[in-house]
């Protein structure tokens, strides 16, 4: 690697997956140390610079690896289990273990999950501002009324964090039951799916995702990985 200095804030963000503004919070809080020195705003380090954040190395120079995992329903997406529920990393090799997952899937939800430890990837691929498109393949415990369906995709539906809205698309030549649908998605708040559809009195039996921006599932099988690219 080069000598060349970079921006504190900027490694920061690169690293921890943060906006630059968080960065320079970080700085101001005093949490961060440049060879054991506290960060001024501004400063610029390299890679023969040590840069702690509560008492912790961050590398300067990383492998970064990115995948895209196939979670099976009945697993968290934390690194540690709850209560009796597997976490996902109990299904990749320990090499892959100090992988983040980018976003969630809660434990009763399946399908595309990237894990990763570039910072600057994961918060690319969540912020709200970038608009990533999610697609999931979801079913209900019943049919979804039109009116519903138009009130979701056209107006949204109040929850307690806002309007709630995105796209059904419903396509009867495929092989989806009569209470199943597609979900196209560009947010990401906790549960919104689920969430969005109890508050019209739905209950999200099945919910699969299929896409996360570029990325697709593919023919990838339930606890199955592949490398990606950026």
């Amino acid at each position: 690697m080069q000598n060349s200095s970079l921006r504190l804030n900027k490694f920061l963000a690169e690293r921890l997956g943060v906006s630059r503004r968080e960065a320079d919070d970080l700085i101001s809080s005093g949490k961060i140390k440049v060879d054991g020195k506290t960060a001024k705003i501004g400063a610029k380090v390299d890679n023969s610079s040590k840069v702690c954040y509560n008492e912790r190395t961050i590398p300067f120079q990383t492998d970064f690896l990115y995948l895209a995992f196939n979670k099976p329903v009945g697993y968290v997406c934390s690194r540690r289990a709850q209560g009796d529920s597997p976490t996902l990393y109990d299904l990749l090799p320990a090499k892959y273990q100090k992988l983040k997952t980018v976003g969630r899937l809660d434990k009763n939800s399946s399908g595309l999950i990237l894990l990763t430890n570039d910072g600057n990837f994961a918060y690319q691929m969540t912020h709200p501002k970038f608009r990533k498109t999610k697609v999931y393949e979801i079913e209900l415990d019943k049919p979804l009324e039109p009116l519903h369906q138009q009130m979701i995709s056209d107006y949204g539906v109040m929850l307690e964090d806002g309007v709630s809205r995105f796209k059904i698309i419903r396509d009867n030549s495929t092989q989806l039951p009569s209470s199943g649908y597609t979900v196209i998605l560009t947010e990401g708040r906790n549960r919104q799916i689920r969430r969005t559809f109890a508050a019209l009195g739905y209950k999200v039996t099945k919910l699969h995702r299929t896409h996360f921006g570029k990325y697709e599932l593919g023919n990838l099988k339930p606890k199955k990985y592949v490398i990606i690219e950026p």
